[in-house]
C-alpha cells in the first residue's frame, strides 16, 4: 500500500475529544464526523486538508475515551494515514478495525514539517519526506492487520474471508 499526501502536524496527547468533540457523537456517518474533525484544535482543519493528506503527531495519539468516532472522523475528513510516535491502544485497534492506516515512527514525527509532501510504503515500512528528501522507518503491520486495513476494515475483511453466516 502506497500513500501520498501533505503532512498536518499535531503534538503529544491528542485525545479523542479533540479529534471529534462529544457534541457530534450522535452520528456514525463518516463525512459528517469528518466535517468536524480536529475543529476544537484547528477550526479550519477539515477545510484545509486535501483527500489523501496525512496527520503526523507526537506521543499517545488518540488517548482518552474508547470511541470509534475518532478514527471514523479522521478517515471521513479525507486523511489517508496517521503517523505518530505512539498511539493509545484502543485508538490503535479502532483505527485498524475501520481500515485507517496508522504508523508508528520515532523519528518522522519529530522531523517532518507541516505541509511537507510525504509518501509512505506501508508494506515496506518506509516513510519518505519528499520535501526534505529524508527517509524514515516505521513499524510494519502484521500481515493479517495489513489485510484488514486493505479490506477497508474488520467487517469487510470478515465478509471477504467468508467468515459470516448468512
Amino acid at each position: 500500500m502506497k500513500i501520498k499526501g501533505k503532512a498536518w502536524k499535531f503534538g503529544d496527547n491528542i485525545n479523542t475529544d479533540e479529534i471529534i468533540a462529544a457534541r457530534y457523537l450522535n452520528t456514525f456517518e463518516a463525512k459528517e464526523l469528518g466535517s468536524h474533525c480536529m475543529e476544537d484544535i484547528d477550526k479550519e482543519f477539515p477545510k484545509k486538508i486535501s483527500r489523501g493528506d496525512i496527520i503526523v503527531a507526537g506521543k499517545n495519539f488518540g488517548c482518552g475515551s474508547s470511541r470509534e468516532h475518532a478514527p471514523i472522523a479522521i478517515k471521513g475528513c479525507g486523511i489517508s494515514c496517521v503517523i505518530a510516535e505512539s498511539f493509545a491502544r484502543i485508538f490503535y485497534r479502532n483505527a485498524i478495525n475501520i481500515g485507517l492506516p496508522i504508523l508508528i515512527s520515532q523519528d518522522a514525527p519529530k522531523l517532518i514539517n507541516e505541509k511537507n509532501l510525504i509518501e509512505i510504503n506501508a508494506h515496506e515500512g518506509i516513510i519518505n519526506d519528499l520535501t526534505q528528501k529524508r527517509t524514515y522507518s516505521t513499524e510494519k503491520f502484521a500481515d493479517f492487520m495489513q489485510e484488514i486495513v486493505n479490506s477497508g476494515g474488520l467487517l469487510n475483511w470478515i465478509r471477504k474471508k467468508g467468515l459470516t453466516k448468512r
